[in-house]
């Protein structure tokens, strides 16, 4: 697990700002496992943590869901340089909930509740992924249908499954996948000799890319993680 400094833990906690959190551990108010806390020490949130005598955690961590817009260029990858998590720079530690393309952009899932995660990426569950795609030739009827049917990839050693898919304008369509493959969606496009100049994610089951700009992202919570839980329990 990677650490953190102290100051940043604790006001990402919400206890106080780092000024003044930096205050307290020159003060000697701040413990951690017992010892005074020094200026510049790192963490990563599974020690007892005391604040001028009070309990800072419970020893188990708030569980945060992030929804974000990924920019193009940027990998979810954390062993890459340009990654999901540098980039967001949350004061808590996520990990992307499955991936998207360096070059795609749109909706991906981040957190740091390893069951949620788990449980949305089995892909037994049929959990579909909705993608809006344009491509550079103009979309055909048979496109559309083969698209729809499962495409056999010889690379991938399997063939898709049959999916849902509605042509947009003459060059971009939606489609809903409930599988995720290793760059599948170009994979397919490839396969009728289409190349996809631009994707995006839009849904991911009940939860909605909408108007968040790329680089932007927003806490699931309320309703719309009771249906995402709700959507899991039954699985």
């Amino acid at each position: 697990m990677e650490k953190i400094r102290l100051n940043k833990y604790l006001s990402a906690q919400g206890i106080c700002s780092r000024r003044e959190a930096d205050r307290y551990i020159e003060e000697g108010k701040v413990t951690i496992n017992g010892h005074t806390a020094s200026m510049g020490e790192k963490i990563d949130g599974t020690e007892d943590i005391y604040f001028d005598g009070r309990k800072v955690n419970g020893g188990e961590e708030k569980k945060i869901l992030l929804a974000m817009n990924k920019p193009a260029g940027i990998v979810c990858s954390s062993k890459e340089k340009d990654n999901i998590i540098d980039y967001l720079n949350y004061p808590q530690r996520v990990y992307p909930v499955g991936r998207l393309d360096k070059e795609s952009t749109g909706l991906i899932l981040l957190t740091n509740d390893g069951e949620l995660m788990n449980a949305v990426l089995k892909a037994r569950n049929y959990h579909e992924k909705e993608y809006e795609v344009r491509v550079q030739n103009r979309i055909t009827a048979d496109f559309l249908r083969g698209m729809s049917q499962g495409v056999w990839l010889e690379e991938l050693g399997q063939k898709t499954r049959p999916c849902k898919i509605r042509k947009i304008d003459a060059y971009t369509f939606r489609i809903i996948l409930t599988q995720g493959l290793n760059r599948q969606i170009r994979r397919m496009c490839a396969y009728f000799g289409y190349r996809v100049v631009t994707l995006k994610r839009i849904r991911i089951m009940n939860i909605e890319l909408g108007d968040l700009k790329e680089g932007e992202w927003r806490e699931v919570k309320g309703h719309e993680l009771k249906t995402l839980r709700g959507g899991l329990s039954h699985e």
